[in-house]
């Protein structure tokens, strides 16, 4: 095993699982939902339920690739909190998030919050074998297609009885989107983590559904990236590169091609996924790290931490489906000390950087709270593992 790999495993269990570890809440259930820049924690912000789900996807997976005991103790104390109190029992589906001590906060119920409940039981029924977490997971998949679909694909924001309200959680950028990149990679990610540990044939379906949709209406095939903000129609609503989301998704959407294994989407999609990665590299990665974003042509130099995180996995993707390709595998590494040297955070009880300015300025933004989770930097970790060891 190279120094590379052995960093990042070193990482894993020395930094980030000790430190989502400390922020379990013993009393009131789930694990804390605010660590602010000053390291101050806040035991009484709410509890996102997408952070409670990317805790439950984080734990669960660090159990099944390193068999540790505590590790699934974590993620059933992550998976109970889920059940209780994140899960609308009146309505179905799970709220977007809940006070401290696990009372009704924010009832909008949003496609992408779904997602990730499903991509998070998923992944704790397969690491644990709990049948009542894939019961859970195929439930909310259900809501999603017979409540927040239309004859365009996934639809995103709803009141808490399954009303479309404004989807103001997940547009930016000065625009409104009825329907978004962003949201419909999370549904394709959490159907790949389902159908990987139920095989379900329509879950198949809708996979295909989905790549269809990336390759025909998301994907723009003369710029050679993804479009962002969309209207009901699949209409492109600004001129915006979102770098990390395209190095991502060129991962994922391998990843999903990987588990479906289907020669002819293989063939529709993989040529894609490839230009995505070449495209950032060309484009994106500079000064050892990757860009955020380019809205009218013009970047964003900011570094933002799940980005770093996510270029490293998108990269070694990028080299093992072209061995020859020496430049990802060197990019990969590079980045990983770029993370190093500016993202982690030195100061004893905490983790990473939010964002960076281009020169490696900390920006002071909070360490914890409803969107700075485990998910990105605790996955590249253990992709990076999974990967470099069956490499070896």
């Amino acid at each position: 095993m190279n120094t590379f790999v052995q960093e990042i495993e070193e990482h894993l269990k020395t930094r980030l699982i000790p430190f989502w570890e400390s922020l379990k809440d013993q009393k009131y259930g789930g694990y804390y939902g605010w660590l602010g820049y000053d390291l101050k924690l806040d035991k009484e912000y709410e509890k996102g339920c997408i952070l409670n789900s990317r805790i439950l996807w984080f734990f669960s997976s660090a159990y099944e690739l390193l068999k540790e005991k505590n590790l699934k103790e974590d993620a059933d104390h992550a998976y109970e909190f889920l059940k209780n109190y994140c899960i609308d029992r009146e309505y179905g589906g799970v709220f977007w998030s809940v006070t401290y001590d696990g009372k009704t906060k924010d009832t909008t119920k949003h496609t992408y919050n779904q997602a990730f409940a499903i991509y998070a039981l998923s992944s704790y029924y397969n690491a644990t074998g709990c049948k009542d977490a894939l019961d859970i997971a195929r439930g909310l998949q259900l809501i999603i297609e017979e409540k927040m679909t239309d004859e365009y694909g996934y639809l995103e924001a709803f009141t808490r009885d399954f009303r479309p309200e404004s989807n103001e959680k997940l547009s930016e950028n000065g625009v409104l989107a009825e329907k978004t990149m962003n949201t419909l990679l999370h549904v394709f990610e959490a159907y790949t983590e389902f159908y990987r540990v139920t095989k379900d044939p329509f879950t198949g379906e809708r996979l295909r559904f989905m790549m269809d949709l990336f390759a025909d209406k998301v994907y723009n095939r003369e710029l050679k990236r993804q479009e962002v903000f969309f209207d009901r129609t699949w209409n492109s609503l600004i001129d915006l590169y979102s770098y990390g989301h395209d190095i991502e998704t060129s991962w994922l959407m391998d990843r999903g091609l990987e588990v479906l294994a289907d020669p002819a989407y293989t063939e529709k999609l993989a040529p894609i996924t490839a230009e995505i990665a070449e495209a950032i590299y060309e484009k994106a990665y500079v000064n050892h790290s990757l860009m955020n974003e380019a809205e009218k042509g013009v970047d964003d130099t900011t570094r933002v931490w799940w980005i770093q995180a996510e270029t490293v996995v998108g990269f070694i993707n990028a080299w093992q489906k072209k061995p020859g390709e020496k430049k990802f595998l060197q990019a990969a590494e590079d980045v990983w000390e770029y993370i190093r040297k500016y993202l982690v955070d030195p100061r004893e009880g905490s983790e990473w950087f939010w964002c960076v300015e281009a020169d490696g300025t900390p920006i002071h933004k909070p360490i914890v709270e409803p969107w700075k989770c485990p998910y990105h930097n605790g996955r590249m970790c253990m992709e990076v593992i999974r990967r470099m060891s069956d490499a070896s």
